[in-house]
């Protein structure tokens, strides 16, 4: 199947309604899909075809919606490009997957016509939301073309987007999504995530993340009515739930440590929120217990990757909470955790999380080596060290290449991060290794502080003596303004590990 005829099926099962609400208009879906069926037209007119690539490089908007509707109904293969990527990393995306067409905005233009010099064949730029003299204009072209267009048969296995990693480890790879990926992974959430059609969603996360994306398809499976930000800030957040009854949002842990850190929250109506489902990172036990009763709401965690397309598990709403879980697997979802020796651990030990779904990747673009050994055996492995309770609940620990070996101990960073959570005057926390040429490592924590605490590298070090084993406890506290953080909000520790290169 195509997963164009997703935004078909939205309008015939649920009539038409007002499916997107920003920056002060509202659309309905009829509305917005026929907009998609126009821009189709024009990427035809172009030239654009089965298998073709077409970049898009936007802030969230209407037009992303209607790019992601327009480019899988000809049969091309969406390339998202994060706006906040340097240059040479916009250049080495569009080198890697040559698309015949890049879609970007007036505020990314100069950007992207430098990222396009020395291509072998440059994209033809359309820019979207008033074109610079001498651009072709997104709107002018499609606001010309017919809204009637019928979307190209695909195979379940036909590639329908390339989303490139974030490049927490080197270079950004291109990782190859299915229409069954993105089909399976919408509708199987759609059933886990108890949401109801009509409810109210907003999404602050961009859209050029595979966690934007997927939220994207699934409210369109679900018929929810959505509130789109184009990006994040809690204030916009706070107001976007009070004036439009916002009853979920997806949302990532940074995101969850802004909003906590409002100091007027009282200042808002927050009663129409009932939950956040939080993933993309670990969400810390303080962060969610806190966010939970301070929101009065319930805080939903999940689990998977850009990888998996990108869902492997999520909590049940509803249903009694494990402290730590991100939730048992997802109805076909198969989950085992592998020692160093790819063996099968017994159930509660820690060891690498693998998978098999129907929605994981085909495998990297123009990367076969890279693409076998992280599908080795059949399995993706994920990087990310968890274990499994009884009952099948997923407890991810952290990723594989962070854990900290200290004279021989293993030690894993979450276990201190959750600790200085508990202080009531640290925002956030990230704990490192340091080479050590006689521990091997050392553990180093980076903190922020909460605006006007006076909490003290001491006072930190004293809290991990109380509580932890003396070979986990950090050596050192370095306190920061900030930490270095994806375009989705997740915490670059290899970034933290480079100061010390």
């Amino acid at each position: 199947m195509n997963v164009a005829i997703l935004g078909e099926q939205n309008v015939e099962r649920f009539g038409e309604y007002v499916a997107l609400r920003f920056e002060g208009r509202d659309y309905t879906n009829a509305e917005m899909l026929a907009d998609s069926k126009r821009l189709a037209n024009v990427l035809r007119d172009l030239g654009v075809g089965p298998d073709d690539r077409v970049a898009v490089m936007l802030a969230n908007g209407l037009e992303v919606f209607q790019c992601y509707g327009a480019i899988p109904s000809v049969g091309a293969i969406t390339v998202p490009v994060v706006f906040l990527l340097a240059v040479s990393e916009v250049h080495h995306i569009l080198a890697d997957c040559s698309p015949k067409v890049l879609i970007t905005s007036p505020e990314f233009h100069g950007n992207a016509m430098q990222a396009i010099e020395g291509l072998a064949e440059p994209p033809v730029v359309l820019v979207a939301g008033g074109a610079p003299e001498g651009a072709q204009s997104l709107e002018a072209l499609r606001d010309a073309a017919s809204p009637e267009f019928e979307a190209v048969d695909r195979d379940d296995d036909d590639l329908v987007v390339i989303m490139y990693t974030g490049g927490t480890t080197g270079r950004p790879k291109g990782v190859m999504i299915t229409n069954q990926n993105l089909h399976w992974n919408a509708t199987t959430l759609a059933e886990a995530v108890g949401i109801r059609p009509r409810e109210v969603g907003l999404l602050a996360l961009p859209m050029a993340h595979l966690f934007g994306m997927i939220s994207f398809i699934t409210a369109q499976v679900l018929g929810v009515e959505g509130v789109l930000l184009k990006w994040f800030t809690a204030e916009g957040v706070l107001q976007g739930i009070q004036d439009h009854k916002v009853n979920y949002i997806p949302m990532v842990p940074t995101m969850m440590t802004y909003l906590m850190g409002t100091e007027d929250l009282d200042a808002y109506d927050l009663s129409s929120l009932g939950k956040v489902f939080a993933s993309a990172a670990p969400v810390p036990l303080e962060l969610a217990e806190g966010f939970s009763k301070r929101f009065d709401c319930e805080v939903v965690e999940a689990y998977g990757q850009t990888e998996a397309a990108p869902a492997l598990t999520v909590e049940r709403p509803g249903e009694p909470k494990k402290a730590g879980s991100a939730g048992p697997a997802l109805p076909g979802v198969e989950l085992r955790i592998e020692d160093d020796d790819h063996q099968e651990v017994p159930t509660g030990e820690l060891g690498e999380i693998v998978a098999r779904s129907p929605g994981i990747m085909l495998g990297y673009y123009n990367l076969p080596e890279a693409t076998e050994d992280t599908l080795r055996h059949g399995w993706l492995h994920t990087g990310d060290m968890g274990h499994v309770d009884e009952d099948g609940s997923l407890f991810v620990t952290e990723r594989k290449k962070d854990l900290i070996i200290r004279g021989g101990f293993n030690v894993y960073p979450r276990d201190i991060e959750e600790l200085l959570y508990e202080h009531p005057g640290v925002a956030e926390a990230a704990v490192v290794g340091k080479p050590d040429p006689t521990m091997g490592e050392e553990v180093v924590a980076f903190v922020v502080r909460k605006p006007g605490a006076e909490v003290t590298e001491q006072a930190l070090l004293d809290l991990a003596a109380e509580r932890l084993a003396k070979y986990k406890r950090p050596k050192e506290v370095l306190f920061v303004d900030d930490l270095p953080k994806s375009p989705i909000g997740k915490i670059l520790k290899k970034d933290l590990r480079a100061r010390f290169s």
